[in-house]
């Protein structure tokens, strides 16, 4: 089953009819494809650990907590704001400025998945990315098997030269995110521990 994709501000999944085939019509108009310039599969990376604390306790710091963590356990995001009023939820618009190997891009977000204890998904709005945190409970509210997945859904054309780099880079990425997290929940619920 293909999970669904954003690009620009449509979503599409399995489930559109014959007559629309996203697919088709976004590769007939995917310069790249057109002339096959290389590859316009998405270039994705994962990485999971086990985190010590509860997946409701994980899912707070992720996903309530997104606009005051985030900057946190993603060093490279020097800005953070959240577009819309009220809790994070699903819908909620955010914007942010990133600093990656020297490159600023600025880009919009929009929670995709919000699922408290399970699952938190962020897709770009004016980018095509997906970012993923899946979060399974492993011993009995005890701890939790964090699975993060970054997602570019398209690379520009300029970029395909040096898709095995890119490739290199998102999956090294995401190791550290999950490590970061790992990290930062931990050494939060240590803290707390210590002071009660």
């Amino acid at each position: 089953m293909k999970l669904p994709f954003v690009y620009q501000n449509f979503v599409f999944t399995d489930a559109e009819s014959d007559i629309n085939q996203p697919e088709r019509t976004l590769d007939m108009f995917n310069l790249g494809s057109m002339l096959n310039l290389g590859s316009t599969e998405p270039v994705i990376g994962s990485a999971s650990t086990l985190v010590e604390c509860s997946a409701m306790d994980l899912f707070k710091y992720l996903g309530d907590d997104l606009f005051q963590n985030y900057p946190k356990w993603s060093p490279e995001v020097k800005e953070l704001e959240q577009l819309t009023p009220g809790p994070v939820q699903l819908g909620t618009l955010g914007r942010q400025v990133r600093v990656d190997q020297g490159r600023r891009s600025e880009s919009r977000f929009k929670i995709f998945a919000y699922e408290p204890g399970e699952r938190l998904t962020l897709v770009g709005v004016s980018d095509p990315f997906r970012c993923t945190y899946k979060l399974q409970d492993a011993n009995s509210m005890k701890s939790t098997r964090l699975t993060f997945t970054f997602e570019l859904l398209e690379l520009l054309v300029v970029m395909r030269p040096f898709e095995a780099l890119v490739r290199v880079a998102i999956k090294e990425g995401a190791g550290r995110t999950v490590q970061n997290i790992k990290r930062l929940v931990e050494a939060d619920k240590a803290m707390k521990t210590s002071a009660t």
